[in-house]
């Protein structure tokens, strides 16, 4: 299975496709979808859904999950923040993937084992669960621990639906 990480911001919006077979992972690509902070917010958002469709077409992911938005101090951030990840539900949802939804203390922890990690943690879990690569930025890396952590849970979501599914015809 193919899976996209993503992890949202209006400037950055992080990106990271890895293949997971079994237990084992394996890094595809990862990047940095970025918006030209110049441009009105809505061409800011059409560059960001642009360039994630560019990353679904070229790696042909299965399925995507995107970081989920925490509140902030400051409210004009938040609905920034929140149309970005708008943006990066609704590129893969476009393109038929299922997509699924992780707090970013859910991510921490699947990866660091606590949900208050910093950045620096998860960015070396990623390298040692993803060895030999560099991501390109923590927007990258992060995203890359999305695509982890859904790695990880996402399976056991789908083993249940899929139960439910069977039970449900009986």
């Amino acid at each position: 299975m193919r899976i996209l990480g993503v992890d949202p911001g209006l400037q950055n919006t992080g990106w990271g496709v890895i293949e997971s077979v079994g237990n084992r992972l394996r890094h595809v690509a990862d990047g940095v979808v970025r918006s030209d902070p110049t441009l009105p917010t809505a061409e800011r958002l059409r560059q960001l859904f642009d360039g994630l469709m560019a990353v679904i077409e070229r790696h042909a992911p299965d399925e995507a999950a995107v970081e989920e938005t925490f509140v902030n101090k400051n409210p004009s951030s938040t609905l920034k923040l929140g149309l970005a990840r708008g943006i990066a539900l609704l590129a893969p949802a476009t393109a038929n993937l299922p997509v699924a939804e992780y707090a970013a203390k859910f991510v921490k922890k699947a990866l660091v084992g606590t949900g208050s990690a910093e950045k620096h943690q998860v960015e070396m879990m990623v390298g040692r669960l993803l060895p030999g690569i560099v991501p390109a930025g923590a927007d990258a890396a992060d995203a890359l621990a999305v695509a982890i952590c859904h790695a990880h849970h996402g399976g056991t979501t789908r083993r249940w639906q899929d139960f439910a599914v069977v039970q449900a015809g009986r």
